[in-house]
């Protein structure tokens, strides 16, 4: 990290680089950034943000890099061939990627705080956020959605907190490897599935994630975590009454869910606003971290209790006409499953719109795809899937959303591949009747929410 040298941030606007842009910011380092929805007249409230932040933002045609003193940062997947990379190889500025920047940062804190997992990632980092923030520890959060908790006027897309506590919490990537760089003091392990990796590569490189950590949190359901668990972890469990932290009596309500947890012989009454099973995961995982910190269970459960939950994340978009729309991240199998097991926690049709968040997970993903939609949805549930996203560049688009759409039917379940996203708003728009809830699915695109509002106002 180099504090006074300027950094230029290729994709700026995307999940992962605003909050890192942010946090850079804080140290004193200059900032600026391109982003290709910004040419393209998208999702202009988030750019109006950084703009308000200081943050200068250019084209995406090389004319933001204009010295060798500049730092590139882009994603792991930019191509050679973008005007910024090519623009900084010719003047010879430095260039790194997002994920080897917020490691150097995360691994020069105090105390570094790693969430990992397949699975509820952002909601436990926010979670933990929370808890630190709520008992006084001033932490620094870096998340890859925003957290409700922390949205204000001021900043809207609350996605990175900047504390001074010498705590950093991070969500850590898997997907593209990056996960090796990081040295937690404390490694929490959600779960382990697969996607984008196979299961053998994610097996080593999430195993030699806990053997760095001074202590690790790993979920004891799951049981590919619980056989990477190293001597002296923190096991949390939904099952095992044997656990560290074992969560029970839950209690599903139409705003969240309540629980109680066990540590030692003591139980302690937890009441989240956010709903589903797998939150209560994600609540024991934050809860666990705490006490990997010494930080009393009592207060960390009083905390925990206010905090309202993570953007796009079963977020209630509106009703209207008996209709209701819910905004979602959901895009890999298990994140479906559970979408779909806590919808179905209440009576109710789902309509359920899935973004694929590419061709290669769904060529990766094809079978448990399939059975994930086929075994989740209900008898009257009707799947309806747009074109994959696809931002460019060279991919084998030989599973399309057809294939899946195809395999859920052969499973008994509606299901169809509509081609353009406008017209499976009309195919949702003409299906709803009142008492259905629309879900609309995906990552990776950030008109997904602005999607979910049209439907919404469309009914």
């Amino acid at each position: 990290m180099k504090p006074d040298s300027p950094y230029f941030f290729c994709g700026i606007g995307g999940s992962g680089m605003l909050p890192l842009a942010l946090i850079v910011q804080a140290t004193g380092a200059p900032v600026a950034g391109s982003d290709r929805s910004l040419d393209q007249g998208r999702i202009a409230a988030k750019f109006d943000f950084l703009r308000s932040k200081g943050i200068a933002l250019f084209a995406q045609d090389g004319s933001g890099i204009t010295s060798p003193d500049q730092i590139l940062v882009t994603s792991a997947a930019v191509e050679e061939t973008v005007p910024d990379v090519m623009a900084a190889r010719a003047l010879g500025a430095a260039l790194m990627t997002r994920a080897q920047l917020l490691a150097r940062l995360f691994n020069a804190a105090p105390h570094g705080i790693g969430v990992a997992g397949t699975s509820g990632k952002s909601t436990t980092t926010g979670m933990i956020g929370w808890i630190l923030h709520a008992l006084g520890r001033d932490p620094t959060v870096m998340n890859g959605a925003v957290m409700k908790n922390f949205v204000t006027a001021d900043s809207p897309f609350a996605s990175a907190l900047v504390g001074r506590g010498g705590l950093f919490v991070a969500e850590v990537d898997e997907s593209d490897g990056s996960i090796a760089n990081y040295r937690p003091d404390v490694a929490v392990l959600n779960n382990i599935a697969l996607d984008h990796k196979s299961m053998e590569e994610l097996r080593r490189l999430f195993a030699d994630f806990l053997a760095k950590a001074r202590i690790s949190v790993v979920n004891l359901d799951n049981a590919e975590a619980a056989a990477l668990a190293p001597p002296g972890s923190i096991g949390y469990s939904l099952t095992d009454p044997a656990a560290r932290l074992y969560g029970h009596g839950l209690t599903p309500a139409p705003d969240g869910i309540a629980f109680t947890v066990r540590e030692a012989g003591t139980d302690i009454v937890v009441r989240l606003k956010v709903p589903g099973r797998h939150n209560v995961a994600n609540a024991l995982a934050a809860l666990a971290c705490a006490r990997a910190l010494d930080l009393p269970l009592d207060q960390a459960a009083e905390a925990l209790g206010g905090f309202t939950g993570i953007r796009r994340r079963l977020e209630v978009v509106g009703s209207r006409k008996g209709v209701t729309v819910i905004d979602d991240f959901a895009h890999n199998p298990d994140k479906i499953a559970a979408t779909l097991d806590t919808l179905h926690s209440f009576p109710g049709r789902l309509l359920i719109m899935f973004q694929p968040h590419g061709f290669g997970p769904l060529k990766l993903m094809k079978a448990e795809f399939i059975e994930g939609f086929a075994q989740g949805m209900g008898p009257d549930d009707v799947l309806i899937l747009p074109d994959p996203v696809y931002f460019g560049g060279t991919v084998d688009r030989s599973v399309g959303s057809e294939d899946i759409a195809a395999g859920v039917r052969d499973q008994g379940r509606a299901a169809e591949a509509l081609g353009e996203r406008s017209n499976c708003a009309d195919r949702l728009v003409d299906l709803a009747r009142p008492g259905d809830r629309i879900v609309i699915m995906g990552a990776r695109d950030d008109t997904l929410s602005q999607f979910a509002e049209d439907v919404l106002g469309r009914l």
